[in-house]
């Protein structure tokens, strides 16, 4: 009997097409804060979309305490760490950071050494934590210069991380804004040259497709730590319409708390897009 059975199983198998067993993923809620507060209770439709951050004042925090600027950046991993935490609980659904710009290669050889090792090693180290918060990560920048090793491990931890919806993590690293302008605007004259495009049919909309991520959704709240009241060259197609908050804190002293007081700021602003 238990092989007329088994024998049946199998007809029906082979007759039927096989089906994949998808196992939903289980996504991990974001660690709450040492303190254990929660973020302000705020409408929804308050809440900006995409925020993007100038991780400002590693170097000043880490003279200020004695230690080589490399402390600084060592220190500013946890606050972007735990800012991640707090975009999730919060609401935020793109996030992008300032890890390293076109300008960042004037710096001291040794300080480039250590920044290009430290983002190598941060984001092979965080991956698999991003990954299990449902963290999408994307490498936003020239591959130009970069050391090929990085690049390796931002590509792998887009593959890793590529499905995920909670929130995008845009990782800025040999970035700057007036290089992607610049870009684009050559891609565009090449295509023009080949016929590809009309030059007269060239808009907003086509433009931003040759940006390096067309994906990327306009920045709705534009932060920079430290005190300093600028922009750095830092997304400035995306930040046309952004609201800015400077906020007083060297970056290794940000937190969660850090972005959601600008959000409060960004909240009690009112945005009107060039309307009256």
């Amino acid at each position: 009997m238990a092989r007329v059975v088994v024998k049946a199983a199998r007809e029906v198998k082979g007759k039927s097409k096989s089906k994949k067993v998808s196992r939903k993923k289980v996504i991990k809620s974001p660690t709450p804060h040492r303190s254990s507060i929660r973020p302000p209770k705020l409408d929804p439709k308050q809440i900006p979309n995409h925020v993007a951050i100038v991780m400002d004042g590693n170097g000043r925090w880490a003279k200020q305490r004695g230690l080589a600027r490399t402390a600084g950046h060592e220190a500013g991993e946890l606050a972007l760490v735990d800012i991640v935490h707090g975009a999730i609980e919060i609401g935020v659904k793109e996030l992008s950071v300032y890890a390293f710009s076109t300008e960042n290669w004037r710096r001291s050889p040794e300080e480039i050494k250590f920044l290009m090792g430290f983002n190598r090693q941060v984001i092979h180290d965080r991956r698999d934590e991003l990954n299990d918060l449902g963290v999408k990560i994307r490498w936003v920048g020239r591959e130009k210069k970069l050391w090929s090793s990085v690049i390796t491990e931002l590509k792998q931890a887009e593959v890793l991380t590529k499905n995920n919806k909670v929130l995008t993590l845009n990782m800025c690293i040999n970035y700057g804004g007036q290089a992607e302008i610049l870009d684009a605007a050559t891609a565009i004259a090449k295509d023009a040259l080949r016929k590809k495009i009309k030059p007269d049919s060239l808009n907003e909309k086509i433009f931003t497709k040759y940006l390096y991520a067309p994906q990327m959704s306009d920045v709705d709240l534009f932060l920079r730590s430290s005190g300093e009241q600028r922009t750095s060259n830092f997304l400035m197609w995306q930040s046309a319409y952004a609201e800015m908050v400077f906020l007083d804190v060297l970056w290794p002293d940000a937190d969660r708390r850090t972005l959601w007081r600008a959000i409060e700021i960004y909240a009690e602003r009112e945005r009107r897009f060039g309307k009256a």
